[in-house]
């Protein structure tokens, strides 16, 4: 079977789930080189995972034989590594968020289009069959005309755990820039694009200590807002609901609800693969357990990249966690941060297509 190469830059805490994954589960990809400023863990991680090209940033950009760019770095570095990636002539993946600012986002999706090159972005969990069942059963009408949706996503943080906690405090941190894109992403996945929004955010503990084992008892300073709030007017009418906060100590709210005129949705947790989908419908008295229709109920980060390895195996565009979702995913959480400091409804300046269900004969290894 035919195979594209990729390149992955970025070998950090993220990076194991997506070389074990090509390694092992899609079957249309080749983890072929490796790239990262620490050498130590470069060879950590060519070895763990038998890689037998470790690149610097110049050879990776302008390697004849790396197809995609998967770009795991940190999200100040997005923005230059997709754009010179895409100038390079390379198809570019890259993890959440799309970059820091929308005007650098639109750039890199007009480059891609540009060049006729792919660009994609996580987060690929709506490929998940946790996700792929609520778009299912939303299309299949069991809820009826979407109408409503609440979304939290409600912790204190991750200084408790991370080794290296303090990028989640500055520019291209915070809560809604870490977590959002799942939920958004989501969110837009089920019911389709947002014409506006409405936010307001705060600092609520400007310095933040360490907990974690490697730099424990050291001080962040707190540069971006960790509780976010947001109200979501979608293009179908819909009206959202989205909170994300590192200021909370615990939280019963669900992850996701989706409210229609006919019923409502119980879905899962956007940041994994699985979960337990409930539905209620109108004439029922309680919620009720749905199947999951696809087989990609573990962890299958990296289906985006598979899939959009298909697209351009097979000469297609339509990859499913695109640039134009990325980036219209950027532009809400950009918009929220705006509507606090212009106290204003903002427009959104981008839209997308709600992407394409998978198939329900899927093969495992295949998207």
């Amino acid at each position: 079977m035919n195979k594209a190469n990729v390149g992955i830059i970025g070998c950090g805490n993220i990076s194991s789930i997506y070389m074990e994954n090509i390694n092992n589960l899609f079957v249309n990809v080749n983890l072929y080189a490796i790239c990262d400023l620490m050498e130590e863990r470069t060879k950590e991680a060519a070895e763990k995972f038998n890689v037998k090209h470790i690149l610097s940033y110049d050879e990776m950009i302008n390697s004849k034989e790396v197809q995609i760019i998967l770009n795991l770095t940190t999200p100040k570095n997005h923005y230059k590594i997709c754009k010179d990636a895409l100038l390079a002539g390379k198809h570019v993946y890259v993890e959440k968020p799309l970059s820091l600012n929308l005007e650098e986002g639109k750039e890199l999706v007009a480059l891609a289009k540009s060049k006729n090159l792919l660009l994609g972005g996580a987060p690929d969990t709506f490929l998940g069959a946790g996700i792929q069942t609520c778009i299912k059963a939303i299309e299949d009408g069991l809820i009826g005309e979407v109408i409503s949706a609440n979304a939290y996503m409600m912790c204190h943080g991750h200084e408790s755990w991370h080794p290296d906690p303090e990028f989640y405090y500055q520019s291209g941190g915070g809560p809604m820039f870490d977590m959002g894109p799942y939920y958004l992403t989501a969110l837009v996945a089920m019911i389709g694009p947002v014409s506006e929004v409405v936010g307001m955010n705060q600092i609520s503990f400007p310095e933040r200590i360490i907990t974690s084992k490697k730099k424990f008892g050291n001080a962040i300073q707190v540069e971006v807002p960790t509780h976010v709030t947001g109200l979501l007017k979608f293009k179908n009418g819909a009206i959202g609901n989205i909170i994300t906060s590192f200021d909370t100590w615990g939280s019963m709210l669900p992850r996701i609800e989706v409210h229609g005129t006919r019923g409502s949705l119980i879905v899962p947790d956007p940041n994994c693969f699985d979960g337990e989908v409930l539905l209620k419908q109108y004439f029922s008295s309680q919620f009720e357990k749905l199947p999951l229709t696809s087989i990609y109920s573990m962890n299958s980060r990296g289906a985006g990249i598979s899939d959009m390895a298909n697209c351009i195996l097979q000469g297609r565009k339509d990859n499913r966690a695109n640039g134009e979702l990325a980036c219209h995913v950027l532009n809400i959480m950009v918009a929220i941060h705006e509507s606090q400091e212009k106290k204003e409804f903002i427009p959104l300046e981008t839209t997308c297509e709600k992407p394409r269900l998978l198939d329900s004969d899927l093969l495992k290894g295949r998207i």
